[in-house]
């Protein structure tokens, strides 16, 4: 039974997974927002009478998030605290059927490349015009720019093309409009998302241009920080470490994934590359740009990984030093070419292989963090929590790497602002420091 009256043109639309769907949810929303509807992002105030939520469905535990949260609010349906439910995004995407099976008291699905039919089922029109333009739901001080949609790789472990589609990259010049758009609002930092970076403008008859489109992205007066997450290896466009020297707006840090570096793993897990070339590839990349950070993501537990095959990627680790490192465990997805694989490396061997990289990556970040020590950094704040101001140097993106700590009784900064820090302090994800003045 209802206990409130809920407004009729309030939306709340819920985001999980990665930037690219943040992305996709501040589109969707901005086009709510023209249509007149009365539109929060994760709002507790249960107040909405339509609740979106975009899912994730690209390993075991995202999808189990996204499943759980569906049933969160489809029993907030049943009970009359929401009027409408509708799933979108990856999930909806790969297991519609299934899931309208399951969960009827769903509304409507749709997929990630159905915005105008979702948009048309609360009475929206899809408006073309707004081509760029967002609701923010990040910090004002930084967004996501996502220069493409799908991915044309390979990878045997990876469920993104079955959700996403082939690599389609958006044209230069409408990415140049959305950057002045969101530079107008206040956005300072620039963090280009992707399936594959590396792979921009080969599918519009271009070569690689990447680098071109830096070089425009860069010209953007009021873009101070301009960051690169997800580039691929094989056939890395080198000329981006170029333009990297060149632009002091574009950010000495480079998000790639690696996943593994036993030739058999590469092999079967379908990377084009083999230990040698990654390593010479880390090896110009930091040669060719002093100070680079690399950050890096790995797959503990792929189908037929050996005590031998991890050893060898534990010590790549320890003698590489990434500045920055993640890993995952494997998740045996269906329709993906491991899926025909026998996924016969236990769970708890794959957590267990997980946490030892993680140790020895928590022993490099502590190394490397207090060589900061004394240094003065450039600081981008993004909140405040507690007692501190919480920001971030050129070397970390959001969420995912090293935050900067100020004590907050002691100096005042202001949220989306930049400030020289002088470390004082470090700890193996944190360092802490005062405004120099």
């Amino acid at each position: 039974m209802k206990t409130k009256t809920l407004r009729k043109n309030k939306v709340n639309v819920i985001t999980l997974g990665c930037s690219k769907n943040i992305f996709d949810s501040e589109v969707l929303m901005g086009q709510l927002q023209a249509n007149k509807f009365d539109v929060v992002h994760e709002s507790d105030s249960d107040d909405a009478s339509v609740v979106i939520i975009n899912t994730c469905g690209f390993i075991d535990h995202a999808k189990q998030e996204s499943i759980d949260t569906i049933l969160r609010f489809a029993r907030a349906k049943e009970e009359g605290r929401i009027d409408k439910l509708v799933v979108t995004g990856c999930l909806s995407e790969r297991y519609k059927p299934q899931l309208q099976k399951e969960i009827p008291n769903v509304d409507d699905y749709f997929g990630t490349h159905d915005l105008p039919k979702l948009l048309k089922s609360l009475g929206a029109d899809y408006k073309h015009e707004l081509i760029g333009e967002r609701f923010l739901t990040t910090p004002q001080h930084f967004a996501f720019l996502k220069i493409s949609e799908g991915c044309d790789r390979p990878c045997s472990f990876c469920a993104i093309p079955l959700m996403r589609g082939k690599h389609v990259s958006v044209p230069v010049d409408e990415l140049v409009k959305q950057t002045k758009a969101l530079a107008s609002k206040g956005v300072k930092e620039l963090i280009l998302i992707a399936q594959d970076l590396t792979y921009y403008g080969l599918d519009r008859g271009d070569s690689r241009n990447l680098s071109e489109l830096l070089r425009k992205l860069s010209d953007v007066n009021g873009i101070e920080w301009i960051r690169l997450h997800y580039a691929f290896p094989s056939g890395f466009p080198m000329d981006i470490l170029e333009v990297m020297n060149e632009r002091q707006n574009i950010c000495n840090y480079l998000d790639m994934p690696l996943q593994h570096i036993s030739d058999r793993m590469l092999k079967s897990m379908r990377r084009g590359t083999t230990k040698k070339k990654t390593i010479d590839l880390v090896h110009s990349i930091r040669e060719k740009v002093p100070g680079i950070v690399i950050r890096t993501t790995l797959i503990a537990g792929y189908p037929g990984e050996t005590e031998n095959d991890f050893e060898e990627m534990k010590e790549w680790v320890n003698e590489t030093r990434f500045e920055r490192l993640g890993v995952f465990t494997y998740s045996h997805e269906e329709n993906t070419h491991a899926f025909g694989l026998t996924d016969d490396v236990p769970d708890d061997v794959k957590r267990m292989r997980a946490e030892e990289i993680m140790s020895v990556q928590q022993n490099i970040s502590h190394e490397l963090n207090q060589e900061k020590i004394g240094n003065t950094c450039k600081v981008l704040f993004d909140r405040k929590e507690g007692n501190y101001f919480v920001g971030r140097t050129e070397s970390d993106s959001p969420e995912v790497d090293n935050e900067v700590l100020v004590d907050a009784g002691k100096q005042y900064v202001r949220i989306g602002d930049f400030a020289h820090v002088k470390i004082t302090r470090a700890e193996e994800f944190d360092l802490y420091g005062e405004v120099a003045h």
